[in-house]
């Protein structure tokens, strides 16, 4: 009887002052539930098609559990060490080791397991939710139903029984190790102290802002500089990955107190109250802190910068398939127009054709290079790009002796860089000419296996038929001589148009350019990209949770660890609003410190290699960080009125 009262009494108090944990817990499982009842979804298959979007789900569940087992994990650790001055008293009155394992098995096995029922409850009442949103990133016109998973249920529940084995395993270890007398100094030896800044910490504090720096600057010459070589772009990223992580750890463990300790001799040791509860505080606890604050940043960029590069791609959808394929339907041979056309002309659909004849010849554009690198030494001296006459360009207008670059945009234009203006020669095996750039056209003129990426050069009529049969041999081919491009007049019979492109054969996800379909390789990224970012987002959501409620259990230790601190405070005539001004400032910082450089490390690797995922960076870019900051942002409100309810309790 007396066991059974402990044990509920103390569920009670545990809920009371832990229903974060229990929120993050339900949480946790409702978002595992969700997730994997969209893998056991027969609608996944069919809506991601080739993709296979419930394999991909099913794969990324794994990084699910990961994330949220750690997280459990660290909680729970959190959650003992608490407890520990509890579990001595336990012993001092007379309970064993055995017995007080008992009660904490099974008042965990309440708060757990009651959780766990919680959380699939809630995941089943989402998970139409989810699903809704899926179909809606990936712009399928599909129905989303509620059904009620069976596998994803014995799945859940194998994964968090064996996580709370885990759990039982950890208390039961901490509880055996523990004597009575260390089990009352846990908490106050949880925390390291430093009383005064060394020359080895000042040192590391610079070593750590240097290695940060170092690490931007590589990332920023990554694929413009020397780093672009083949052989070396391996070196250069692991060199950059080492980097920015050890710098970032250096970073917690010297360089915030180095700063905040220039502050203090700035003002010569006079700080104010707010300044005392926040600046000392960080310069005292970020130390020891440091590798805990490290894995949160470093994963915390990994999660923003994943999901800006997928939305990057996604939010690139209709500008990358303009640039791959410039008309809504292209054509390499006449006879499949004509067919095409033919089927158009019988469904009363109307239409625009556009007719080019590319020319495939070389360059020399030594003069109009920029930097050097493995890439642009390459095509320095085998620059071949197709050729069109002005007549076949439309509103572009060139001169005789002049030419114009069109479609230079996407990868290429960051490993060659080229000056818009200048002078090139067109090479042909028994002639050239020597012609000046007159400038640079982001559209696109042709496909993207006509041109393989690099720009369409347009000349005068006359320097276009100049150069008609001095084709090089090795690159023209009877299926890159011709270009056909077809647009839909009335865009509402767009969809009819595509049906009939797919009735006919062609399919644009296979690598041929008889036939080709602007609409389709829009909805083909939409389709990859879009299920990525929901992956993403949907990991990158769960650790960001699971990392802010770790913030938040630290600031619940150190909150009640400095309330003796404030009771005197209090005494002394400072008033509540004077205490909490400080716990802001404070919690602006412990927040704020690891959201800030998160976000620069994000940025840094998203603006090294965006171009390879689309074709605008800023827009998609921000709104991940503004969204991911918000969210971020709710923990350490929390915080500050966890502070606030401590403070209010301490007189």
């Amino acid at each position: 009887m007396n066991l059974n009262y402990l044990i509920f009494r103390n569920l009670k108090k545990n809920i009371k002052n832990y229903y974060l944990y229990v929120f993050a817990l339900i949480f946790s499982v409702a978002l595992y539930f969700s997730f994997v009842t969209l893998q056991y979804d027969p609608a996944m298959d069919e809506a991601a098609g080739s993709v296979k979007g419930g394999a991909a789900i099913g794969a990324a569940s794994v990084l699910l559990v990961a994330i949220v087992a750690i997280f459990l994990l660290y909680a729970n650790t959190i959650f003992i060490k608490r407890r520990s001055k509890e579990i001595g008293l336990f012993q001092l009155i007379g309970l064993t080791k055995g017995k007080i394992f008992q009660i904490l098995s099974a008042e965990n096995l309440i708060l757990y397991f009651g959780s766990m029922v919680v959380g699939i409850a809630s995941g089943f009442a989402v998970s139409r939710l989810v699903l809704m949103i899926l179909f809606k990133i990936l712009q399928v016109d599909e129905i989303a139903k509620l059904r009620f998973s069976t596998e994803a249920l014995f799945q859940t529940i194998i994964v968090f029984a064996a996580i709370y084995l885990l759990i039982m395993i950890m208390n039961y270890l901490f509880i055996k190790r523990q004597s009575i007398l260390s089990l009352f100094r846990v908490t106050s030896s949880t925390q390291q102290r430093v009383q005064k800044m060394s020359v080895w910490g000042i040192l590391v504090g610079l070593l750590g802002l240097a290695l940060i720096i170092i690490g931007y600057y590589v990332s920023s010459q990554l694929f413009g500089g020397k780093f672009i070589e083949m052989n070396q772009l391996m070196i250069g990223m692991l060199f950059i990955l080492a980097s920015v992580i050890i710098g970032t750890y250096l970073f917690y463990k010297g360089s915030v107190s180095f700063i905040f300790n220039l502050i203090r001799k700035h003002r010569k040791g006079y700080l104010s109250i707010s300044e005392v509860l926040s600046l000392s505080s960080i310069m005292f606890r970020m130390k020891s802190n440091a590798l805990l604050l490290t894995i949160i940043t470093t994963v915390s960029a990994l999660a923003i910068g994943l999901l800006s590069l997928s939305y990057i791609s996604y939010y690139s959808a209709d500008s990358s398939a303009k640039n791959s394929v410039p008309n809504d339907f292209s054509f390499s041979t006449v006879e499949t127009k004509d067919r095409f056309l033919a089927e158009l002309t019988n469904q009363q659909i109307a239409y625009k054709e556009t007719f080019r004849e590319p020319v495939m010849l070389k360059f020399d554009i030594s003069h109009i290079l920029i930097g050097d690198n493995t890439i642009s030494s390459s095509l320095k001296d085998s620059f071949v790009i197709p050729v069109i006459s002005k007549s076949q360009a439309g509103s572009i207008d060139v001169k005789p002796g002049e030419v114009q670059f069109a479609g230079y945009t996407g990868a290429i234009s960051s490993f060659m860089t080229l000056k818009d203006k200048g002078e090139v020669t067109l090479l042909g095996p028994t002639k050239s000419q020597t012609l000046q750039l007159t400038g640079m056209n982001e559209e696109s003129l042709l496909s993207y296996y006509y041109s393989g990426g690099m720009p369409t050069a347009i000349v005068d009529d006359s320097v276009y038929e100049k150069f008609r049969e001095e084709y090089d041999s090795e690159y023209q081919n009877e299926y890159n001589s011709a270009y056909y491009g077809i647009d839909i007049t009335d865009r509402s019979k767009l969809s009819a148009a595509n049906d009939i492109f797919h009735a006919q054969g062609f399919d644009s996800q296979r690598s041929s350019n008889l036939g080709l379909s602007q609409l389709d390789m829009k909805l083909s990224q939409i389709e990859t990209m879009g299920l990525i970012m929901f992956i993403v987002g949907f990991l990158g959501l769960t650790f960001l949770i699971t990392s802010g409620c770790i913030l938040y259990f630290k600031q619940m230790d150190e909150s009640e660890e400095e309330r003796p601190n404030y009771t005197i405070l209090r005494k002394l005539g400072f008033t509540q609003g004077n205490l909490l001004r400080g716990i802001q400032y404070k919690q602006l910082f412990n927040f704020g410190i690891p959201l800030v450089v998160g976000l620069c490390h994000s940025y840094f690797a998203v603006k090294s290699g965006w171009f390879f995922f689309g074709t605008e960076m800023l827009a998609p870019m921000i709104l991940v960080m503004v969204v991911y900051t918000v969210l971020y942002s709710i923990f350490g409100i929390l915080s500050v009125l966890y502070y606030k309810k401590v403070i209010k309790e301490s007189l």
